[in-house]
């Protein structure tokens, strides 16, 4: 069989080699538990499961249907993205949600090919009034929306 689409093949790869460590470290080290009573493995070992399973649909379609070679590896988006996500981890509690937010959205948009300032402050916004509703109204979880230095917070 011929490789039609590289891409697609390595991506493949890479998904079912994620994914079986994930399957296998969830098996080895927790208890799986019932689909009623979850345990701490069962989690990780139905996620890391589908995306093996997805990972052999993205290969074997690189036998059937062709598509780009290889490009030239990009690192400033891979750079930049987790730049921003280990940003948002460290802001998070002495500069609250909107901050951290705002730090992650930015850094991360950065790294693309297309960076509009418009579009990504819209996206800001529209991320942290979904956040806070979410996260902070609906599902009561205890993150902090303002920094640590402002005594009484506008949004609580």
């Amino acid at each position: 069989m011929k490789i039609k689409s590289p891409k697609n093949f390595w991506a493949g790869v890479m998904f079912i080699t994620v994914g079986l460590f994930f399957l296998g470290w969830a098996l080895a080290f927790y208890q799986m538990g019932t689909a009623v009573r979850m345990g701490p493995a069962y989690f990780p070992a139905v996620l890391g499961g589908l995306l093996a399973a997805l990972g052999a649909i993205v290969m074997f379609s690189s036998f059937a249907i062709s598509g780009p070679s290889i490009a030239k590896f990009h690192y400033r988006p891979l750079i930049l993205i987790s730049l921003g996500c280990v940003v948002y981890g460290y802001l998070m509690k002495p500069a609250g949600l909107i901050v951290a937010t705002l730090a992650l959205v930015f850094i991360s948009a950065y790294g693309g090919h297309e960076f509009k300032w418009r579009e990504v402050a819209i996206l800001y916004v529209l991320l942290i009034i979904f956040s806070i509703l979410v996260f902070v109204k609906g599902l009561t979880l205890p993150f902090p929306i303002c920094p640590d230095f402002m005594e009484s917070c506008p949004i609580r």
